[in-house]
């Protein structure tokens, strides 16, 4: 069964400033999803929109059912900040065991964590962190998950890993991604869309990217 997310009619000012402007955007269970944007569009603020830690004028369904409070159904939909949210005391044994997962896979999968269960977060490298975060989130049991600059971070090697690791994990959730490293983001992304000026549009190619002037590819 195909499950659908929508955000619709969202409308968000902030200091006076509209921000969002009648967005609709729509997200399905096997495919990934892919929000661009320059910096200060508001991704960010339409993630923490759908997920209800941000209120504003809104209608988020989820299969056709209104949910204003999606932080509290991780059932439904679980989020990736842009910042660690993971705390750094905590040893990867414990996160694991927190978020029900089993730690062999992901030390075959990243094999930098071998032996290393019993460390901190904070022993670990940015882009480690990030890592144990990325996994955690999108391996967890929910119908959806948003990662916001999941690649921050990140070396070269482990972009590529995590990009293969979504494009395998897309066939058990829908996956909701914004990046400034937006080619990674066309790389994977099966549908798009993009934030100019307070509104979004749904974009099909990497000629209508350019008409809107987010880049030059």
């Amino acid at each position: 069964m195909v499950h659908r997310l929508e955000a619709d009619s969202i409308l968000l000012e902030l200091g006076g400033r509209r921000i969002l402007s009648d967005i609709y955007l729509k997200c399905e269970t096997g495919r990934i999803t892919g929000l661009l944007g320059r910096n200060g569009q508001g991704k960010s603020c339409l993630m923490k929109v759908i997920y209800g830690s941000l209120e504003c004028g809104q209608s988020v369904r989820f299969d056709g059912v209104f949910q204003t409070a999606a932080f509290k159904r991780p059932d439904l939909l679980l989020y990736l900040p842009q910042f660690n949210f993971i705390p750094a005391w905590l040893s990867l044994k414990r996160v694991f065991s927190d978020f029900g997962l089993e730690y062999a896979p992901f030390e075959k999968r990243f094999p930098e964590f071998n032996g290393r269960h019993n460390s901190s977060m904070k022993s670990l490298s940015g882009g480690g962190r990030r890592l144990v975060e990325i996994y955690a989130i999108v391996k967890s049991k929910s119908q959806f998950a948003m990662l916001d600059e999941p690649f921050t971070h990140l070396n070269p090697i482990q972009i590529e890993k995590v990009k293969e690791f979504l494009l395998e994990e897309k066939s058990n959730k829908g996956l909701l991604l914004t990046d400034h490293m937006f080619r990674h983001i066309l790389d994977i992304s099966d549908d798009m869309y993009l934030l100019a000026d307070g509104s979004i549009h749904s974009v099909k190619s990497t000629e209508e990217i350019e008409t809107l002037g987010y880049a030059r590819l």
